[in-house]
């Protein structure tokens, strides 16, 4: 490996992230050398990139391993009341740097490897993404694990340990291809396999009647092997763990197909059950009722219930007896916390486990799961909403389809008594749905479990209050609340964006990074010329970075001067990226007409994937790539438009463009994105966003004022009032000359010349079926673009614009939305002491006295 060129005085400058301390390079490098040493002893004797990327992973990691068991030893003898996130998905991205930053040893390990030859960014790009989700709610999950570590929070994340993560994306030919995730083929340097938590969880089988009580008999065992990764707080010696089960096989073969003399498939069946956790469902926003998701997400619910059970059990100070048995304090000490309904077998199955196994009455049962779960939902579409035939869950879970009947009954006994002969609300409000195929609704299972339910931003909250759950919400209003979502600014300013975070600690101090909200005090510096002008030199160092990498990866060369317009999010319909390739296609046309008329420059970056099988989404793709092709390669053009297609967008990705961003478009139909997360990391890097009234966007706006947002198109209340007098796309079609060019060109192949009907599904859909009302905003839309050019054009004024949306960012640090969660519905104060470090006595030791 080459040494790194680094700017001498860049490498002395004091940053944000810490001096690194002589003695700790040291330590660094000599633990780096053991780790080097071990691995090349053991397997050759010539080392790669790939040997010092697990050396220095490791080094870390032993940084990392004694505050985790110290970390651990203080829960267990505190015994604090302890929060279980459960999640099917978990969108962690890269773990190194995150570490080194959230430990405090990043210039020393940079340090450290700079004087044995090495380039630590190189090291850190041969990290694989844990990509163990589809996008905003993995994401989520991930920022909320890091805000709760930060926060001193006794919690634990548990999940899947997919061995094929979300697929990796190729655009070939204009088109998306899947390939496959396969991020454990090097191994996986941050977790810890734990064979001694192997848990049991059935299958199949049959209710039998007994004197006792109904007993779950005749199943099929997967055993769920625990993987436990560490998740630190930021520089407070909190070390919190991260548990995902993998699915193993029972270690006895189908005795019939060995006796029968078929060793090869009696070897060969154990596969099935191990399948449960190979892979990731590549959906968002879409149920698919397969057999195997369920397999999933009861899996998942089963093997976290029994070890919180056996945590909540366990005594303190060593002894092995189980020694809490009295279950009334279930609530006062565990809050288990479902995001959103994958996870909501775990109602039915903590009421199983609680009556079948522990021998507590129906009512007593029901008063402690009730009290220890919470649910959050995250969508209002009705494609996303889980409903799980009954023939399905009678023949794998059969227990917990009684359950869920019983449930059912005692609920409904109560909406007849609150709505005497309403059999109509009895109807909606049943978990049960008897229209066609029986289904068990699971949003209706996890509300009436729970004794909360939130939704993710104000307006979200308000809709599925007023419209989706609004009958559940009249009988038992108290359950509802909002928790707006947040992001970790430690990874989405911190780390991703070490220039303007040593910009703003420059400015007010280091304490932002924990408390966002001080960010606020660079209000009073928005007319400083020297601060924007550091916050001005830092995006064009970004977008410098950025217009550097994508010549390298998609061999166009862009003008760093553009405005940087960035739409990166999952593809589908209800984003309305196709609104933004008409805005693209307008340009086009625009500058065609008149190739002389002065032009605010732009480059404009989109990227997502789409379900595999979402053709529409992967059209949207087809046709963005296609426009692409055409503008990119229009001399008439030049650099005055350029359009990049992202490929493979994830967490490492977006590390990496949105700092640069100018531009975030946030372009959703008002009343269908819950809240989105996506907005709040281009606010917080300085960005400035073009959005609809929806989601968190209302919420930015009112925290930077709505002159600091480009705003466009219908509200919520617009939107309902167009579905209620019907919507007719001719309208628009006809009525708007430059829409109506974009659709002929769409239509009569002007972008796809070798396949003229290409798209004409797309354009059939935007005629005639379109849910999302794109036309409707269009010329809203089109005017708002108008402004961000003109704006762009004041350098000063724009940079104003910035500096005033990261100083109002502080509301969507994921540190605030933890904190309402703790206070609000898991009953558990955050708190930033730290705890001692290693090397420091531990608290109430006589040597800490």
């Amino acid at each position: 490996m080459a040494h790194p060129q680094t700017d001498l005085e860049k490498r002395k400058q004091i940053s944000v992230r810490g001096i690194a301390q002589v003695e700790n390079v040291a330590n660094v490098k000599k633990t780096f050398n053991r780790h080097l040493h071990y691995t090349l002893v053991k397997d050759r004797n010539v080392s790669t990139p790939r040997d010092y990327y697990f050396a220095l992973a490791h080094t870390v990691r032993d940084h990392l391993t004694s505050r985790w068991i110290r970390t651990q030893q203080h829960y267990y003898e505190k015994d604090p009341k302890r929060v279980y996130y459960l999640s099917l998905e978990y969108y962690m991205g890269r773990s190194l740097s995150n570490t080194m930053i959230n430990l405090g040893i990043q210039s020393a390990c940079d340090e450290a490897l700079y004087q044995l030859g090495l380039d630590i960014e190189e090291l850190e790009s041969l990290e694989e993404d844990a990509g163990l989700g589809n996008g905003g709610l993995g994401r989520l999950a991930a920022c909320f694990l890091d805000s709760m570590a930060t926060l001193g929070m006794a919690a634990y994340g548990y999940g899947l340990r997919y061995e094929y993560g979300i697929f990796a994306q190729r655009i070939r030919n204009g088109e998306q291809v899947e390939e496959p995730d396969d991020w454990l083929r090097f191994g996986n340097p941050w977790e810890k396999a734990r064979p001694e938590y192997m848990i049991p969880v059935n299958f199949y089988g049959r209710v039998e009647d007994t004197p006792t009580g109904k007993k779950w008999v005749d199943t099929q065992i997967v055993f769920a092997m625990p993987y436990d990764s560490p998740i630190p707080g930021y520089k407070n010696n909190v070390v919190n763990t991260m548990r995902l089960w993998s699915a193993k096989s029972p270690n006895n073969f189908n005795l019939q197909f060995f006796n029968d003399g078929d060793y090869i498939q009696a070897v060969l069946d154990r596969n099935f059950a191990e399948n449960i956790t190979r892979v990731l469902y590549p959906n968002d926003n879409f149920f698919e009722g397969k057999e195997l998701r369920l397999k999933q997400e009861y899996f998942m619910v089963a093997a976290t219930l029994q070890d919180i059970i056996r945590r909540f059990k366990a005594s303190k100070f060593g002894s092995t007896d189980a020694v809490r048995t009295n279950f009334d304090a279930f609530p006062d000490k565990v809050a288990i916390q479902l995001n959103d309904t994958h996870p909501a077998m775990a109602v039915p199955e903590l009421m199983r486990i609680l009556v079948d196994i522990e021998g507590l009455t129906w009512a007593q049962a029901w008063k402690i799961t009730k009290g220890a779960c919470a649910y959050t939902n995250h969508t209002v579409l009705p494609e996303a909403l889980e409903r799980w035939p009954v023939s399905l869950l009678e023949n794998i879970l059969p227990r917990h389809l009684q359950i869920i009947y019983e449930i059912n009954h005692h609920h409904l006994q109560e909406v007849g008594k609150k709505w005497p002969g309403d059999s109509e609300r009895v109807r909606r409000m049943s978990v049960v749905e008897e229209c066609g195929e029986k289904r068990i609704n699971m949003a209706h299972l996890a509300i009436i479990g729970s004794h909360a339910v939130n939704g993710v931003a104000a307006i979200h909250s308000e809709i599925i209050k007023r419209d989706l759950f609004k009958d559940f919400a009249e009988m038992m209003p108290e359950k509802f609340q909002n928790k707006t979502n947040g992001i970790t600014p430690r990874r989405w300013l911190l780390l991703c964006n070490p220039t303007l975070a040593d910009v703003i600690a420059e400015k007010i101090g280091e304490d932002w990074t924990v408390h966002l909200d001080q960010l606020a005090q660079l209000k009073e510096y928005v007319s400083d010329p020297g601060l924007l002008r550091s916050i001005q030199t830092a995006k064009q160092e970004n977008k410098m970075r950025l217009a550097k990498q994508l010549e390298q990866d998609y061999g166009v060369k862009v003008n760093p001067s553009s405005i940087f317009d960035i739409q990166v999010k999952r593809i589908h319909e209800y984003k309305r990226q196709l609104l933004n390739c008409l805005h693209i296609i307008t340009l086009y046309n625009r500058i065609k007409a008149n190739p002389s008329a002065p032009v605010t420059p732009r480059t404009v970056m989109i990227g997502g994937k789409a379900a595999p099988g979402y053709h529409t989404a992967k059209q949207i793709i087809r046709l963005i790539c296609a426009v692409a092709n055409v503008v990119n390669n229009d001399p008439i053009v030049g650099d005055k438009l350029k359009v990049i297609y992202l490929e493979n967008y994830r967490v490492t990705l977006a590390e990496q463009i949105i700092p640069a961003a100018d531009l975030s478009e946030q372009l959703s139909t008002a009343g269908t994105e819950a809240s989105g997360t996506g907005n709040m990391k281009f606010m917080l890097n300085g960005a400035l966003t073009i959005g609809t009234l929806d989601g968190a966007n209302i919420e930015m706006m009112e925290e930077m004022g709505k002159e600091n947002i480009f705003i466009f198109g219908m509200t919520v209340d617009e939107v309902e009032a167009l579905k209620a007098s019907g919507y007719n796309a001719w309208d628009y079609y006809n009525k708007i000359p430059e829409l109506r060019q974009c659709i002929d060109q769409i239509q009569s192949g002007f972008f796809s010349p070798n396949n003229p009907d290409q798209f004409k599904d797309l354009v059939n859909i935007l005629m005639h079926h379109d849910r999302f009302f794109l036309f409707a905003d269009y010329e809203s839309y089109i005017h708002s673009q108008h402004e961000v050019d003109e704006l762009y054009t004041k350098p000063t004024e724009w940079t104003k614009k910035a500096l005033l949306n990261i100083a109002s960012s502080g509301k969507f640090s994921s540190d605030r939305t933890i904190a309402e969660y703790g206070r609000e519905i898991w009953g558990v104060e955050p708190s930033w002491e730290k705890l001692p470090a290693p090397y420091e006595p531990a608290e109430g030791t006589e040597a800490a006295k």
